[in-house]
């Protein structure tokens, strides 16, 4: 699965991309136009915030006339790009997709695909039926890391794979940061925490089972700690006001404010600033004033802190699934797969795998191959990796490059909404089977 951006290319120009959603993920992809310049081109861009889509426009040299506040008014225009990058918010993701769709524009998604089942479908079937690439934002799939994983359960390595335990660590910032005080931390305004976070994950998992239909599901999970019942007494409703802050190791104080004095503007403190560079004066006039600064025993958060996952693959093939708030590593997933012949874990840095016969581990890394003067080194360089093949796919005509196609990506995000049906009603959940419904 060619993955070099030194791959031949069928287009002799550069794949001219548009943007839609300027934030964090739409910058993050459209970097790739500044470390290629000859391989893509980004020349239109969407969004409400002025602040997001002047960035955008000043970074990449777009035009005027392809700026839009309204993504409705890009598209009603004569095509004029070869793709697009969809990174609007979850639940804005159906009609964009679909419209782009449908005017001939192969699609980018950010994950999740959509917040509903039927959504999910109805994009594929669009893109399907207008003979357009859709590669998802699972941008795992493009670690090279945990690519290495699948080589080697396909190499036979482990022999036949019997049981995958997966754990994905949130962190305990980064989880008061996206999931109590940000952008998704309600469901009725984003999606529920098992497909805004661990879609990656669910994605991997039947990845790694070799796409197997999954025949049942068991979900159990809720919301901890973060709620009105745990605030400290004498604590303020907001961390700046607050007498107890020093202590509370959720503090938008350190979280923003500390980072920030000691030079950094990243991540997630450039989230808190959507219209103005991040600087003391700009922060701490967000945490005054916006959600980030808000005690997180007194935000409007819904979604689960700690979730499982058990599941069952045609074939017997089980798997065990755990996303977790409170840890200390941020995202660093960590996996065990027992086959019949070995036993391959994986740390979030490194590939162990045990063999049985001889009684001996060895172990595997793989090159990032990512630039590292660009901000694309996120996800263990995924994100580089993920443009890269749809960039090359699309200069290719060839979908084969993209590893988190239409088909088994909508099969993998049914599957987390029937994991999160097992968590509502309590109960074993039988994918497809509709006795057992």
């Amino acid at each position: 699965m060619g993955q070099n951006s030194s791959q031949g290319s069928k287009m002799s120009s550069p794949v001219r991309v548009i943007v839609v959603g300027a934030g964090c993920r739409g910058e993050i992809y459209s970097q790739y136009a500044s470390i290629h310049p000859e391989r893509v081109k980004v020349v239109g861009v969407a969004d409400p915030r002025k602040f997001a889509r002047t960035k955008l426009q000043q970074q990449h040299k777009i035009e005027d006339e392809s700026i839009f506040e309204d993504w409705h008014n890009m598209v009603e225009r004569e095509k004029f790009a070869d793709a697009v990058l969809i990174c609007t918010p979850d639940r804005l993701h159906k009609e964009p997709a679909m419209a782009f769709a449908k005017k001939g524009y192969h699609v980018l998604l950010e994950k999740p695909m959509a917040t509903t089942a039927e959504d999910c479908t109805a994009i594929v079937e669009a893109c399907t039926l207008s003979g357009v690439m859709l590669s998802v934002g699972h941008v795992l799939r493009y670690d090279p890391l945990i690519h290495k994983i699948k080589e080697l359960i396909d190499a036979g390595v482990i022999g036949d794979v019997i049981h995958i335990q997966h754990l994905e660590p949130v962190g305990f910032y980064h989880f008061a940061h996206s999931f109590v005080r940000g952008n998704w931390r309600n469901e009725a305004e984003s999606s529920f925490a098992l497909l805004a976070k661990s879609c990656h994950d669910i994605d991997l998992i039947h990845h790694w089972a070799g796409a197997r239909r999954c025949v049942k599901v068991s979900s159990f999970g809720s919301l901890s700690h973060f709620t009105k019942t745990n605030k400290p007494t004498g604590a303020a409703d907001r961390c700046l006001d607050c007498s107890v802050e020093r202590d509370c190791p959720y503090s938008a104080r350190k979280i923003y404010v500390d980072r920030v004095k000691q030079g950094h503007t990243g991540w997630p403190v450039s989230v808190i600033c959507p219209n103005s560079f991040p600087d003391i004066e700009s922060v701490t006039e967000a945490l005054r004033n916006g959600p980030y600064g808000r005690c997180v025993y007194e935000c409007d958060n819904d979604v689960c802190s700690n979730q499982v996952v058990n599941m069952e693959f045609e074939g017997g093939v089980t798997a065990a699934f755990s996303m977790v708030a409170f840890t200390e590593e941020i995202c660093q997933r960590k996996t065990t797969i027992s086959g019949s012949k070995g036993e391959l874990s994986y740390n979030g840095h490194e590939i162990r795998v045990f063999d049985f016969l001889t009684e001996t581990a060895t172990k595997h890394v793989a090159h990032k191959n990512t630039p590292k003067h660009f901000g694309m080194s996120g996800h263990g360089g995924a994100d580089y990796h993920l443009m890269n093949g749809f960039v090359s796919a699309v200069a290719n005509n060839d979908p084969s490059l993209i590893r988190s196609g239409p088909e088994e990506t909508l099969q993998s995000h049914l599957l987390v909404f029937e994991a999160e049906r097992s968590r509502l009603e309590g109960r074993v959940v039988y994918p497809g089977d509709t006795s057992h419904s």
